[in-house]
This record gives C-alpha cells, structure tokens and sequence, in this order.
C-alpha cells in the first residue's frame, strides 16, 4: 500500500500509508542527536521537530473528535509532550496517528470540521498529515544525512496537496505568480504518472490556480516528483542539478519566496 496515490482513496486506504510514512519519520528523529539543527527548519531540533509532528497529529485528532467548528489550541492538547526517552518516542508518535484515525472513523469521514482553509471534511486531516509526516520525514533525512525515498505517486499527491493548500493561502508579502505568468511543473519519473505528474500554476490574485496539464509556460520545472516536491518546498535548493528550471527563473524564485512554511 506505500506509495499509493491518496487522491480520492478512502480512509481506510490512506491511513495504512499514514502510519507506514509515521515510523519512517519517527525512526529517523528516534535514532538522532535530540539537539542535531535541522537546517530546513530554521531553529528547530531534531527534538522540536518530532514534537511538533507527533502534537500536530494529536492536534488534528482534537480537531475531528470534537466536531470542532473554529480552532483547538495546541496547548490543550491531551499527551501533547514528546516523551524523553528515545525508546518510548516510537510508541506515543503512533498514538497520534491512531487517535487521528479512530476520531475519523468514529465522527465520519464527510463529518465536516474546522481547517485552516475552511470547514472540510473529517477525512481532509487524514492527507494533510500523511504529507506533513512525508516532507518532515525529508527534513530529518536532510538534517542527520540520510537518503529520502518516497514512492513518486505519494510525492506527486504530496505536491498537488501543497499546491491545494496554496489556492485558500495569500501570498507573503505580494501575490505568489505575476499577472501574465504561469508556472509548469513535470516529473519525468521511469513508471510515469501521465497526467497525475503534470501541473500549470496560475496567478489568482494574491493567490494560485492550478491544474494538471502540460502546457507552455513561463517557466517550466523538471525533475523526479520526488525532487519537485522538495524544491516547491524549499527542502532543495532550485540551483540543485537535479532540478532543470526553463524560461524565466524569477518567477520560480518569486513564488517560493511568496511560499513559505
């Protein structure tokens, strides 16, 4: 089930690969200098960062359990605090999961709850923190020098939730694409991903539209799904050799500066 598409699955197909990314990310912050710096999480520790993944999933648990209609505060959150000892971090990361999981399945995934994009369903928080344990996976991987494997159908829904994410965010400090721009992203991963590994990223105001398509733009990124999804989130740098960059390069480097995390 790694690597599975998440577009469109149900629950109970999603949470499998949701706990599959969890030990994976778990496993690396388990085995890490707790105070190693993650260079692509600006004054954050390794100790930090797998707190705030393990808390978030708890979070997004609160969030679903209680049919919450505004926001949880995080601080309220019931065994919020990572554990100490290293051998016990693996056990309370699952816990978030499964207590994200059970939430869903005892309200209903179409239940609809509050997100920081507007009430959507239940089973909306299942994606976003399968995709926020994958990219922070690559953030540990990136910290304590270790190789990031992801399936390229799981980075490629990984990008297209991101860019969801976009389309409900304003732009920081001016709009992400200029009027009379647009943006091409193309992964050209060995098994193919047809129109599933395309996407054309349009100006909305000081917001983004996007679509899967190949069309000419103004600027056009090439590279593994995997690497498109690092770059888009500025976990690679765009001068990477990994990553070719067509036409107007500052368009690119306007939009990830009017993205961050």
């Amino acid at each position: 089930m790694t690597g599975i598409d998440a577009v469109g699955r149900t629950p109970a197909e999603i949470i499998p690969v949701l706990f599959d990314e969890n030990v994976l990310f778990a496993d690396l912050v388990r085995d890490a200098d707790p105070d190693l710096p993650v260079p692509t999480c600006p004054e954050w520790t390794m100790r930090k960062l797998g707190a705030h993944v393990g808390r978030g999933d708890r979070w997004a648990a609160a969030i679903v359990a209680s049919r919450a209609t505004g926001p949880v505060d995080t601080r309220t959150v019931a065994d919020g605090k990572a554990p100490l000892p290293a051998d016990e971090f693996g056990v309370w990361m699952r816990g978030g999961v499964a207590a994200l999981a059970e939430a869903v399945e005892s309200v209903g995934p179409d239940t609809p709850v509050w997100t920081f994009t507007g009430p959507k369903p239940a089973g909306w928080w299942l994606r976003r923190r399968l995709h926020e344990q994958t990219v922070h996976r690559a953030d540990a991987a990136i910290a304590v020098g270790a190789s990031f494997d992801i399936a390229p159908a799981l980075a490629a829904d990984g990008l297209s939730e991101w860019l969801d994410l976009l389309t409900a965010r304003p732009g920081t400090g001016g709009p992400m694409l200029a009027d009379g721009t647009t943006m091409h992203l193309h992964s050209h991963d060995a098994d193919g991903l047809g129109s599933a590994g395309e996407w054309v990223v349009r100006p909305d105001g000081d917001r983004i539209g996007w679509s899967h398509g190949h069309e000419k733009s103004t600027v056009a990124v090439r590279g593994s799904a995997a690497d498109l999804l690092l770059t888009i989130l500025r976990r690679l740098d765009a001068g990477n050799p990994r990553v070719e960059v067509l036409g107007d390069r500052s368009v690119l480097d306007g939009f990830l500066g009017a993205t961050p995390f």
